[in-house]
């Protein structure tokens, strides 16, 4: 996908588009925060700012939509999240009150990562909770970074990694006590 087609993209959801999302490294706090970045120099950050969008949400807008197809992810540069799971196939995504929060998230976090790397529609909406800064990034300028700067696209890659199997560990501890539960109340 092309820088343009991205852009449209996010005017599409009704996020501001701000241009070319330059000097990670400049943002306070954000490197030592993001659990994606604290391995990054401020080079590396740099380098891989260079080939996002940055992005802005008022509250209470959606930045991703439960069962939209889209190959993007975002990185939180400021603000907070709210994640949510529809609790039915009548429920509206774009209405908060028939989701179930899975989770609240801030600055530093990704989401969006699972579509951008398998293409399959989104799990869960996100809605901004305050006002929400965001650096976005596609598959495609994933592949540009790989091809352009190896050893930086490699340890995105690998943050990507880790953050995935994490969430999976947790999502499976939590199936366990959710399944010890019901075996204890019968």
């Amino acid at each position: 996908m092309s820088i343009a087609r991205l852009e449209e993209q996010m005017r599409t959801i009704g996020l501001e588009v701000l241009g070319c999302c330059e000097k990670l490294s400049e943002r306070p706090g954000l490197l030592q925060e993001s659990p994606i970045l604290q391995d990054f120099t401020p080079q590396e950050a740099d380098v891989l700012g260079e080939g996002m969008l940055h992005v802005h949400a008022e509250p209470g807008q959606m930045l991703i939509r439960e069962g939209d197809s889209s190959e993007w992810m975002m990185l939180l540069l400021n603000g907070t999240v709210d994640v949510g799971k529809r609790m039915g196939h009548e429920a509206a995504p774009e209405q908060r009150g028939d989701n179930t929060r899975l989770a609240v998230i801030r600055t530093g976090a990704v989401l969006g990562e699972m579509s951008m790397f398998d293409g399959e529609p989104r799990y869960a909406s996100c809605w901004a909770l305050s006002p929400v800064d965001a650096a976005v990034m596609d598959r495609d300028a994933v592949a540009r970074l790989i091809k352009a700067h190896p050893a930086v696209g490699a340890k995105l890659l690998v943050k990507l990694t880790q953050l995935l199997a994490q969430r999976l560990r947790n999502t499976s501890t939590q199936l366990v006590k959710v399944m010890r539960q019901r075996t204890t109340e019968q």
